[in-house]
């Protein structure tokens, strides 16, 4: 029997940012039951929650591992075994594109079409969306100790982003309309790594030749550890550790450069993480730019809370202004690491409201 490990939901009651109802709603609905699922490459997190008197309360909600399950439906029918508790709507953040009612997950096998689950599972309203477009619905209820200051900055309005690397690395806006957050999806995680020097230059020639095209994906990312490892210790030439080696036996191998780079046991790793940390900042600001972010670049994912120790806040801060003529308008944009894994689930139950009908 494979089993899912219970998770603890936050209060999803509280307003942080003033983020827009999706379908032009101005509040929530008087009641209901909704299921929130957030769904990635390496876990999923299922959660259902209540509409009590305008607010949303949480019922109960579990993790597992993504692979553990053929299939969506596989996993919700463990998670959900309570026939008489009726769902009224369902929303997915799917790491993946999605195509209308459709959507297949970039770095996992499943597949969902949302009018084919409403049927099987007998849910009048099943939502799709990418799952950082949830994330940066989620960001509307996070507490402000869930985070980490990178910069401060000085602007609080306009345009933000967020920027999560994990499994992958996904990406999404939050156009700001005057008085309130609409987040938006896109696939600027898989837009061309660029060099900006020969270190770089060596890494980029390094994968292309394993991959035929470097994206952005490739090097901020669990996957992206992993590949300027493998590049760093070709270009040393010193032999890997025969513990390593063994650690890339028993976990992951992003987990184990990690661990031994904050325990501080192998130079590789080491120089591993303080490469992975200047292209995640370059890449914010890359985003920032091109969503002109001036009210925030929040990052999010897996990734960054577990190696708060490798970061360098001036390092990044200089990384990220880096920009040329632009410096002056980024050195001005607050960056935060999200804490909270739960984001996105967050975000997912807001947004699943809104499939039920007035």
């Amino acid at each position: 029997m494979k089993k899912f490990t219970p998770i603890t939901l936050p209060d999803i009651s509280k307003a942080r940012l003033p983020m827009a109802y999706p379908s032009k709603k101005t509040r929530l609905p008087k009641s209901g039951v909704v299921l929130a699922a957030d769904i990635g490459g390496t876990k999923t997190d299922f959660a259902l929650f209540e509409i009590q008197k305008g607010k949303l309360v949480s019922l109960k909600g579990q993790r597992f591992p993504t692979t553990d399950h053929q299939s969506f439906v596989e996993a919700l029918h463990q998670f959900h075994t309570d026939k008489s508790l009726k769902i009224d709507a369902a929303c997915l953040g799917v790491a993946g594109p999605v195509d209308g009612d459709k959507v297949r997950g970039v770095n996992f096998a499943w597949e969902i079409d949302a009018n084919k689950l409403e049927k099987e599972l007998d849910i009048k309203r099943i939502l799709l969306i990418n799952d950082l477009q949830a994330n940066a619905y989620g960001l509307s209820s996070v507490e402000d100790d869930d985070f980490i200051v990178l910069n401060k900055g000085e602007n609080e309005k306009g345009n933000a982003a967020i920027i999560s690397p994990g499994t992958g690395l996904g990406e999404a806006g939050l156009y700001w309309d005057g008085t309130h957050y609409n987040p938006y999806a896109t696939e600027g995680g898989h837009c061309n790594f660029s060099p900006t020097d020969e270190l770089d230059m060596e890494l980029w020639a390094f994968l292309m030749k394993k991959f035929d095209r470097v994206s952005w994906e490739r090097v901020v990312s669990g996957q992206g550890i992993y590949n300027i490892y493998q590049f760093l210790r070709k270009r040393s030439g010193e032999k890997e550790p025969a513990w390593l080696s063994q650690e890339f036996q028993k976990t992951d191998p992003p987990i184990a450069i990690s661990t031994a780079a904050l325990e501080k046991k192998d130079a590789v790793c080491t120089e591993t993480l303080k490469l992975f940390v200047k292209y995640m900042s370059v890449e914010a600001a890359q985003l920032a730019l091109k969503t002109k972010a001036t009210g925030g670049i929040y990052i999010g994912g897996g990734i960054a809370p577990k190696i708060l120790d490798l970061i360098n806040k001036k390092e990044f801060y200089e990384n990220f202004i880096n920009v040329g003529r632009m410096k002056h308008l980024l050195k001005d944009i607050p960056v935060k690491i999200v804490l909270n894994d739960q984001t996105a689930l967050i975000g997912a139950a807001y947004y699943a409201t809104m499939g039920i009908p007035e």
